[in-house]
């Protein structure tokens, strides 16, 4: 595994014209490599980027004590962005050169408190992938032990440079 290369200012960013010239496949794996650098909000919520494969990405994360609300459990927030990330990372993995993505809308379901510090798989696999919209689903499941905490689905809308 790579140590992960994070972007700490907007420079740092991928270029959106050097984005356009790769897969949303190539785009994912050059940041599961760490050939390209990770968002910062990755590393704001401590999840990375393990696995990406058309159709299906999986990140690794573990929510800290700055994740927390204050009654001292994982904010919905950190369910919400990790699914999100996941599921509409696995419809980028569609997404021709010449095009990106962005979500139109996604919903979870929290089935149970993921402790925090407990590392967890971020799963998102996609359904549908057109020209110009994407459906993914996505879980978190405990690395460990499978043990479900969270459901999600997504759809995000897939546009050519120009639009």
């Amino acid at each position: 595994m790579h140590d992960v290369v994070y972007a700490t200012s907007l420079d740092e960013l991928l270029p959106k014209e050097q984005l356009l010239q790769m897969s949303g496949l190539e785009f994912m794996q050059g940041i599961r490599d760490g050939r390209l650098p990770a968002p910062p909000i990755a590393k704001t919520l401590n999840f990375r980027l393990i696995e990406a494969e058309a159709g299906r990405i999986v990140f690794q994360g573990q929510p800290e004590f700055n994740s927390l609300n204050p009654m001292g459990g994982v904010h919905g927030g950190w369910y919400g962005t990790v699914l999100d990330s996941a599921m509409s990372c696995a419809v980028m993995t569609s997404v021709p050169k010449g095009s990106f993505y962005t979500t139109l809308e996604f919903k979870i379901n929290i089935t149970r408190a993921i402790p925090m510090g407990r590392l967890a798989n971020i799963v998102g696999n996609i359904d549908h992938a057109g020209r110009s919209t994407g459906v993914a689903h996505g879980q978190i499941v405990d690395a460990e032990t499978g043990r479900l905490y969270a459901t999600g689905s997504t759809t995000c809308i897939i546009m050519k440079a120009g639009d």
